[in-house]
């Protein structure tokens, strides 16, 4: 038999070890549907263009443009920075402490899910390796218990040592090949959570930044205009308009 013949028979039930195998194949197994579910999941979550994205936010913001960025937020679908966007976009006029907080609010509600099984793709990757090197062990066991049985020829030792070692090198080669892509699959989806993470920090506070900036804008308007319409009075005598501020003169026009 050929190394993959030989291989794949040591699932049969009657190899030893051959339970080793069929654990680490189930970790095989959990471990590509997690990949799968990651890479549909961020892929949903980070957008094609998340600056050009938040950039026509901002624009519409400093338009006082709330409806339209609104609708933009839920065209975006699942898009990580457009739900965050969304949240903050619904309470714009509420002030600096709420939209600070809601942000804050919304992006730690947005990063578990993110994270959310990343860290299962580390673990299948230590305890495949550590499964592999029980069955090594296993293998080494039955290979000394052959060879130091009494009462067995040569030939029949050789066997019983060659089936042992054949146990121990399966179950390492393929703990191997289970942890190995599950460890590097781990490495790349942390990076990319990251990157999403980042993104969203970022422009999460540029938007809220914004916000505020506008907020400030209006408050001062408004005081503004109400302490003119309190505080001017305009008087008409003869060919003469007279403007008062807190009861001074300030402008006299001659009409």
């Amino acid at each position: 038999m050929n190394f993959v013949t030989k291989f794949f028979h040591a699932f049969n039930p009657s190899e030893p070890g051959y339970v080793f195998m069929w654990v680490l194949m189930l970790c095989a197994v959990i471990c590509i549907a997690i990949t799968l579910e990651r890479l549909l999941f961020l892929s949903s979550r980070s957008g094609k263009d998340t600056n050009s994205f938040m950039k026509k936010i901002v624009d519409l913001i400093e338009k006082d443009n709330f409806d339209e960025a609104q609708k933009m937020c839920t065209k975006a679908g699942k898009m990580a920075m457009a739900h965050v966007a969304g949240k903050v976009l619904a309470t714009a006029s509420s002030g600096e402490r709420r939209i600070r907080n809601l942000v804050d609010e919304t992006v730690l509600t947005v990063i578990p899910e993110l994270e959310k099984r990343t860290g299962y793709l580390a673990t299948i990757g230590n305890v495949a390796t550590l499964i592999g090197l029980m069955g090594t062990i296993y293998g080494l066991i039955l290979s000394f218990a052959s060879v130091g049985k009494p009462g067995i020829d040569a030939v029949e030792k050789s066997t019983l040592l060659a089936s042992g070692i054949a146990t121990a090198m399966n179950t390492t080669f393929l703990g191997l090949m289970v942890a190995i892509p599950a460890i590097v699959l781990y490495a790349l989806f942390k990076s990319k959570t990251q990157q999403i993470i980042d993104e969203v920090d970022e422009h999460s506070l540029t938007m809220a930044n914004k916000l505020i900036e506008k907020s400030y804008k209006t408050a001062k308007y408004n005081i503004h205009a109400s302490q003119l319409k309190e505080s001017v009075s305009m008087h008409v005598t003869g060919h003469k308009i007279q403007l008062y501020a807190d009861n001074k003169l300030i402008k006299e026009i001659n009409t």
